[in-house]
């Protein structure tokens, strides 16, 4: 299990994100002033945005996740562990943050795009329950790469995790 601390991802974050960004998805990844835009709806009483990090013990940022609402639906933006961190757990609790937050958004289903060839991320998304509903082909530019759809019923998620605990 990861002991790493989650925490609301802040501007100075910005920086090591993008380190990290730019070492796991080097063809796609985000520009600063894509999660710059992000985190702009992330705080205050009107805030559609949810985005976390990961610190391990030494202070180093070992994974980000960010998530959208707009109305009944959330979407889960981007996340990420490093690499020293995959089967760790932290991926699981990466997750399990933007779905408390989907569920205080009041959400009622989580959509998110999975890189076709990601196996590894889509076994985590159905462990949580998600289920595949579509393809976006050539989603993933320059790589053209297709992104499997996969939802979450969250009042469904929900009363699972209750009936288990």
């Amino acid at each position: 299990m990861s002991g790493a601390v989650l925490r609301e991802m802040r501007w100075w974050d910005i920086a090591p994100v993008l380190e990290l960004e730019h070492e796991l998805f080097p063809e796609d990844a985000w520009s600063a002033g894509m999660f710059w835009s992000e985190l702009a709806h992330a705080r205050g009483p009107g805030a559609t945005r949810r985005y976390v990090v990961a610190e391990d013990a030494e202070g180093r940022l070992v994974g980000y996740a960010g998530l959208a609402a707009a109305g009944d639906l959330a979407d889960v933006q981007t996340i990420a562990a490093a690499r020293d961190q995959w089967g760790t757990g932290l991926g699981a609790r990466l997750l399990t943050d933007l779905l408390k937050h989907a569920t205080a958004f009041e959400c009622d289903e989580v959509l998110l795009e999975v890189r076709v060839d990601n196996t590894r991320a889509q076994k985590l998304y159905e462990r949580f329950g998600f289920e595949p509903i579509g393809f976006r082909r050539g989603y993933y530019q320059p790589g053209n790469v297709d992104a499997l759809v996969m939802r979450l019923n969250v009042q469904e998620h929900v009363q699972g995790t209750e009936e288990t605990d």
